[in-house]
């Protein structure tokens, strides 16, 4: 069975493809697919815009969201019954602590209960040893959710932990999380303020490739990083990630803003095109976002290794520095940007189209890096 085109990517060739500039067919040979895959997909495009009939994604979506959650339904009711009930015994504020002991005592488990009313069993056993007081417990909630907000990305302050909590449902005041916050020293690691996050962060893995930037097949090492520039909109982020065996670019995600789940995207984009095999390396910098719970995850997920250079040593991610230096000098500086979309686009195209299938490289033996990869002995995994 083929493998799927990450959702980013299928976006991008249908952008270039409506833009008319050049024929569908050779548009489809740029971007290595068919040309019927391309047509598939832009009569997909044109359902989602609304511009044809047919079920969009969203819709799908929905619907199997729906089967899931009446599935849920029927294990679930029991104990909000209980608790409705529970709730309604007079209008004080409660905790929901001890209606789990009163369903306990009804050899209802308190793990069922636990998940059901959004809590969990370490944080019920913490309160049954040692109860504490309704405005504690809230307080203990909220910092809990932010240290889960930050840890995914290291980049959010506490105003963007506040907009965070409102979307995940918690009621939070933004004075009342900055308070908690600078309590428990949750600070986003751009703050500018004196003596906050002087040092980098802490690597969360070894520098398995030691400048070694080779490898004797594809899916070894990956190296990655993220890079940005700027338009008259704002700045647009590129992570991108690089096997260092034919320099290919195997996976990358484009967006606005510099968080982790961009370069969870990135990784996920390769990971879906490529398949690696358990032990792959990637190396990065220590940036906070390859330093995210998110993507630490995602490497554990796959059985991937991670791996980081040192602070403020460029030449330890060096090969993935100089595929940079090339985006910057042939794409980035070659004219002044007016949006985002016009430079993201601008970028799909010379990787897809430039880089990987018409310009040779020297230390590839003078073949580009598509050509490499085919005419090589060891072939990709499938």
């Amino acid at each position: 069975m083929p493998k799927a085109f990450p959702e980013e990517f299928r976006r991008d060739v249908v952008a270039v493809a409506r833009k008319g500039e050049a024929p569908i067919t050779q548009i489809a040979k740029d971007f290595g697919i068919s040309q019927s895959c391309l047509t598939r997909w832009l009569k997909l495009a044109d359902i989602e815009d609304g511009n044809r009939p047919g079920v969009t994604q969203q819709e799908s979506a929905e619907l199997r969201e729906l089967k899931k959650r009446n599935r849920q339904l029927e294990q679930e009711n029991e104990i909000l019954r209980r608790a409705a009930a529970y709730f309604a015994r007079d209008n004080q504020p409660k905790m929901m602590y001890p209606l789990v002991l009163d369903l306990a005592a009804d050899n209802i488990p308190v793990a069922v209960t636990c998940r059901v009313l959004g809590f969990s069993k370490q944080a019920f056993y913490q309160w049954h040893r040692n109860p504490v007081t309704q405005r504690d417990w809230d307080d203990a909630h909220l910092i809990n959710a932010a240290l889960d907000i930050h840890g995914d990305d290291p980049g959010f302050g506490y105003r963007f932990i506040a907009d965070e909590l409102a979307v995940g449902g918690i009621a939070a005041g933004e004075n009342r999380v900055a308070r908690l916050c600078s309590q428990e020293r949750i600070w986003s690691i751009h703050a500018k303020k004196r003596g906050l996050n002087r040092k980098a962060g802490p690597p969360v893995h070894d520098d398995l490739v030691k400048r070694a930037f080779t490898a004797p097949a594809p899916n070894l090492v990956w190296l990655t990083d993220i890079t940005e520039h700027a338009t008259a909109e704002g700045k647009l982020y590129l992570c991108a990630i690089k096997d260092v065996y034919s320099n290919r670019i195997v996976g990358y995600s484009i967006g606005s803003r510099m968080k982790a789940s961009l370069a969870v995207a990135a990784l996920r984009n390769a990971i879906a095109l490529r398949s690696p095999s358990a032990g792959l390396i990637v190396h990065s910098d220590r940036g906070s976002q390859f330093r995210s719970k998110k993507f630490v995850r995602v490497l554990k997920a796959q059985q991937l290794r991670g791996s980081m250079g040192r602070v403020g040593a460029c030449g330890d991610n060096a090969a993935m520095e100089s595929f940079f230096a090339l985006l910057q000098k042939n794409v980035l500086d070659r004219q002044r940007w007016t949006s985002r979309h016009d430079l993201r686009l601008a970028i799909v195209s010379w990787i897809e189209t430039t880089y990987h299938r018409r310009r040779r490289q020297r230390g590839l033996g003078k073949l580009t890096p598509i050509e490499f990869e085919m005419i090589q002995p060891v072939a990709l995994a499938a």
